[in-house]
């Protein structure tokens, strides 16, 4: 069993420095965090339309005048939430092209111009009073939002590598005197790679098209992205991904990074369709995002921390592990589980193993059960990391959100209590024996 058991643990410690090293899984996550400020501001921009230029919910009602301000929150949600696959495509053309030691800019730029040559340049607007359709230049809405996301980050990471292949040709660089400015020489020895990749990238968008009848973005969501979203809002789904997470904490790895490059596309898909389904007056119906997972499935810290540390104060007998427990009570009442995690210790701390990974299945399946009965709304606002506990579940899911909060930080305290326990008897079995 203990030789199980460490094939085990070496085996998860490759798996995370692969996913480490891996320099696409790197750019997509870097890409995500950097941009992950803007999905919040583009909820909160939806949640002060409601808040303050709604006239039947809002200060509009009261101060009719306020309502002419909506369009200002409307336009900071699109230029957020609604276009959110150009910048991450840009973004991870950057991180793309700092691995690969190439320009930045110019890479980054023509991984966005290559991505926009595959998908519909044309939209077609429906006018009343006209019998047809209306077509003019323009990109859709499912090419630049979340629809598109993975078939942006695929034609970016495509098309750095391409870029950056031909950048190390010295060849096709068109060299230029040295008494010409850097800026000036750059933009003529990166004339050619982009001009090469735009139109590999360019030809194969056509010729996808001519073979399938489809725009690449419209294949890539309707057979890739569609069903993974589906998977990852799914109880099986999510609670797998979610206690691997907690696997790799146990290890002394931080789990949530090791999966942010499959999590942070869905959870940026899910916000925004759950906005475009509210604006449009329907009711959202994507429960994980980055807003519940913040509020619900990490709530005081990945594993529950702040559940264990209620049950130690209350249960606990060692003195080591109440003073761990008093340190770390602030910290996880923000969410942040480190003190406890590499205090206490939990990482490779076998009496606390089950329930650290467990956590995060009872956690994430009290989410998806109270969303599917009706009694939590998906949320439209997503909180960023660091709101305290009550605050977080308030402003994103209201007060339903606060009550499931509540339970299931009470619901970690029962998962933890009885080992808590253990912990209390393995430690008077060590004193015995230290003082026989």
């Amino acid at each position: 069993m203990a030789k199980f058991t460490e094939k085990f643990e070496d085996g998860l410690m490759v798996v995370a420095e692969k996913v480490d090293d891996n320099k696409y899984l790197g750019a997509i996550k870097n890409a995500f965090t950097t941009f992950m400020p803007f999905i919040i501001v583009g909820s909160f921009a939806s949640l002060f339309n409601t808040l303050i230029c709604s006239t039947s919910t809002g200060l509009a009602a009261f101060i009719p005048s306020l309502a002419k301000i909506s369009p200002a929150f409307t336009a900071i949600n699109f230029a957020t939430l609604s276009i959110m696959a150009l910048p991450i495509c840009f973004l991870i053309g950057l991180e793309m092209a700092r691995r690969n030691k190439v320009p930045e800019q110019i890479c980054a730029i023509t991984a966005l111009a290559a991505y926009i040559c595959v998908v519909p340049q044309s939209v077609s607007i429906v006018v009343e009073g006209l019998e047809s359709a209306v077509s003019g230049a323009g990109l859709p809405s499912a090419a630049i939002g979340a629809q598109g996301l993975f078939i942006a980050m695929i034609i970016s990471i495509v098309v750095s590598e391409i870029f950056s292949a031909l950048m190390k040709v010295e060849k096709i660089k068109i060299k230029m005197p040295p008494s010409v400015p850097s800026a000036i020489s750059q933009s003529f020895n990166t004339l050619i790679p982009i001009l090469i990749s735009l139109v590999i990238v360019g030809v194969a968008g056509q010729l996808f098209f001519l073979a399938t009848g489809s725009y690449m973005n419209d294949w890539i969501y309707t057979v890739l992205q569609a069903p993974l979203e589906a998977i990852f809002q799914s109880p099986l789904g999510a609670i797998a991904l979610f206690m691997v997470a907690q696997v790799f904490w146990f290890l002394g790895i931080h789990g949530n990074m090791i999966i942010t490059p499959i999590r942070n596309p869905l959870i940026a898909s899910a916000i925004a369709a759950n906005i475009a389904t509210a604006a449009a007056g329907g009711i959202p119906d994507q429960p994980i995002t980055y807003g519940s997972l913040v509020s619900f499935i990490v709530v005081g810290g990945a594993g529950l921390v702040l559940s264990l540390v209620i049950a130690i104060l209350i249960f606990s007998k060692r003195d080591d592990e109440r003073a761990v427990a008093k340190l770390g009570l602030v910290p996880a009442i923000f969410g942040i589980s480190e003190p406890v995690v590499f205090g206490l210790p939990l990482v490779l701390n076998v009496t606390y193993v089950i329930p650290f990974i467990l956590s995060a299945g009872v956690a994430t399946g009290s989410l998806l059960f109270a969303t599917s009965i009706g009694f939590v709304p998906c949320n439209v606002v997503d909180v960023p990391f660091g709101f305290p506990i009550v605050v977080s579940a308030f402003i994103g899911h209201g007060w339903q959100g606060v009550v499931l909060q509540l339970i299931i930080i009470a619901l970690g305290v029962l998962l933890y209590t009885p080992f808590v326990l253990l912990s209390n008897k393995q430690f008077k079995k060590e004193q015995e024996k230290a003082n026989a």
